[in-house]
C-alpha cells in the first residue's frame, strides 16, 4: 500500500526521524491558513507547495490545465495561494504517472529548507528495501540526490553505495556510521546522519515497509539532516498488524479495476495487453502470461483468482477483465488441486448467461480433478466458449484469437 508523503512524514516523526515541516490542504483557504502558520513559525516568507499523488517526479511534472510544474517556491501568501489554485484539481502528468497524468486533491504547503547558500546546503538519497536475493534488508545510499537520481543511478553507478542489514542482528552501529562517512559528513552533521539512518530503518521496520525512500535527504547549513520527501510502501500482507495504518489508504489513487477486485479478493494487476488472463495461482499465472506472449499476444492483466475459485469469483473476474476495450480474448487457465474443475466450468457458464453480449472469444483451460466432466459442460454448453485440456491446446486457440 502506497501512502502520500504527508501521510509518510507523520508516521517518521513518530520515530524521531526529523522531517521537512508542513500542512496537508485541500483547500486554497487552507494552503494560505498552513503559509501564515509556516511563516509565523519558522519566521522565513518561503514555503514550498507539493502536490500530492502516488507518483514520483513531481518536482518535474506539468499540471495539464495549467503548465505548471507539481511542485513550486513561493516568498508571499499571493505566490502560495496562486500555485494551491493552480494544482488543486489539476491533472498532474510525470514520468511515473504515464500521459494520463494523475488528479491532484491534495497539497502539501511546507517550509523552505534551503533557507541557506547553495555552498553550505547538500542533498543526498537514501532508501531501504528488501534484497531478495540476499534474503536481508539493503540500505540504499548516495551523495548525488535531487531530482536526477535515476541519471545518476544510470550513468555513474559507482557512486550508488549498499549496505545490508542482517535479519538477526538488524542495523549495527557501525553500519550506520559508515553510511554517514560515505556521504562525505563530519562533525554534527555526521552524528545527525547516524541518528537519522537508525531512526529511519526502526521505522521502516517498525511500520512493516516494504520500501522507504528519502529523496532529497538534506543537510542544512546548521548541520540539521532532513528527510524533504518521503516515499513509503508497507507490506500488504503485514495490514493486519497495523489497522490504523490500513485506514490511510486513497483508493482514489489506485487503479479502478484494482480496487473493485481487492473487494472480491482477487489478486488483480492492470496491464497493457490484449489478452485477458484468470488463473488460480500465481506461478500459474506467471505461466500463463508467458504463454500468451509466446503466442503473439500481450497479456492484459494478472488476475489471480485463488485456489477456491467458484461461480462468484468468476464472474467478478469477467466483469473486471471485460472493462478493459483492449481485451481481445479471454484465456481461463485453472488447475484443480483444491477445487474441482466441474464446479469452475459451471461458474464460467453462469457467469457467461449472467454478463451476456460477450463479444470476444473465451478459451477455457480446465485440468486436474473433474477435468473431463468440465470439458463436457463446457462443451455441451451451446455457448461461444472454447475448451482446451493441454496448454498447448490453449496456446493455439489464444493465438488465432489475437491473429
Amino acid at each position: 500500500m502506497n501512502l502520500h508523503e504527508y501521510q509518510a512524514k507523520e508516521l517518521l516523526k513518530k520515530y524521531n526521524v526529523p522531517v521537512q515541516e508542513g500542512y496537508a490542504c485541500t483547500t486554497v483557504a487552507e494552503a494560505q491558513s498552513a503559509y501564515e502558520k509556516i511563516k509565523s513559525t519558522f519566521g522565513s516568507p518561503f514555503a514550498v507547495v507539493k502536490a500530492q499523488i502516488h507518483a514520483g517526479g513531481r518536482g518535474k511534472g506539468t499540471i495539464q490545465e495549467t503548465g505548471i510544474n507539481g511542485v513550486k517556491v513561493g516568498k508571499s501568501a499571493e505566490d502560495i495561494t496562486g500555485f494551491a489554485e493552480k494544482i488543486l484539481g489539476g491533472t498532474l502528468v510525470t514520468i511515473q504517472t504515464g500521459p494520463a497524468g494523475k488528479k491532484v486533491g491534495k497539497v502539501l504547503v511546507a517550509q523552505d529548507m534551503y533557507y541557506d547558500g547553495p555552498s553550505e546546503r547538500k542533498e543526498f538519497y537514501l532508501s531501504i528495501l528488501l534484497d531478495r536475493s540476499k534474503g536481508q534488508n539493503v540500505i540504499m545510499y548516495s551523495t548525488e540526490g535531487g531530482m536526477n537520481i535515476e541519471e545518476v543511478a544510470h550513468n555513474t553507478p559507482d557512486k550508488i553505495f549498499k549496505e545490508w542489514v542482517h535479519p538477526g542482528g538488524g542495523l549495527q552501529g557501525f553500519q550506520a556510521r559508515k553510511i554517514a562517512f560515505n556521504l562525505g559528513l563530519s562533525g554534527d552533521a555526521f552524528k545527525n546522519a547516524v541518528k537519522f539512518v537508525t531512526n529511519l530503518y526502526n521505522a521502516y521496520v517498525g511500520l512493516d515497509c516494504s520500501m522507504l525512500e528519502i529523496n532529497p535527504l538534506f543537510k542544512a547549513a546548521d548541520d540539521k539532516i532532513v528527510a524533504v520527501d518521503c516515499k513509503m510502501n508497507l507490506d500488504d500482507n503485514a495490514l493486519n498488524r497495523h489497522p490504523d495504518l490500513a485506514a490511510q489508504r486513497d483508493v482514489t489513487e489506485e487503479d479502478p479495476t484494482e480496487v473493485e477486485a481487492g473487494e472480491y479478493n482477487l489478486n488483480f494487476v492492470k496491464l497493457d495487453g490484449n489478452v485477458g488472463c484468470m488463473v488460480n495461482g500465481a506461478g500459474l499465472a506467471m505461466a500463463t502470461m508467458d504463454m500468451i506472449k509466446l503466442s503473439g499476444g500481450e497479456p492484459a492483466n494478472f488476475l489471480d483468482v485463488g485456489g477456491t475459485a467458484n461461480a462468484q469469483t468468476v464472474e467478478a473476474g469477467f466483469k473486471i477483465i471485460l472493462k478493459d476495450p483492449a481485451v481481445k480474448a479471454i484465456l481461463i487457465n485453472i488447475f484443480g488441486g483444491i477445487v474441482r474443475c466441474d464446479r469452475v466450468a459451471q461458474g464460467v457458464i453462469d457467469a457467461y448467461k449472467n454478463l451476456g453480449n460477450i463479444n470476444i472469444p473465451i478459451i477455457v483451460r480446465l485440468q486436474g480433478t473433474n477435468a473431463t466432466e468440465a470439458k463436457k459442460l463446457i462443451d455441451e454448453s451451446g455457448l461461444k466458449v472454447q475448451s482446451a485440456i493441454l496448454l498447448s491446446e490453449a496456446a493455439d486457440l489464444v493465438k488465432k484469437a489475437v491473429a
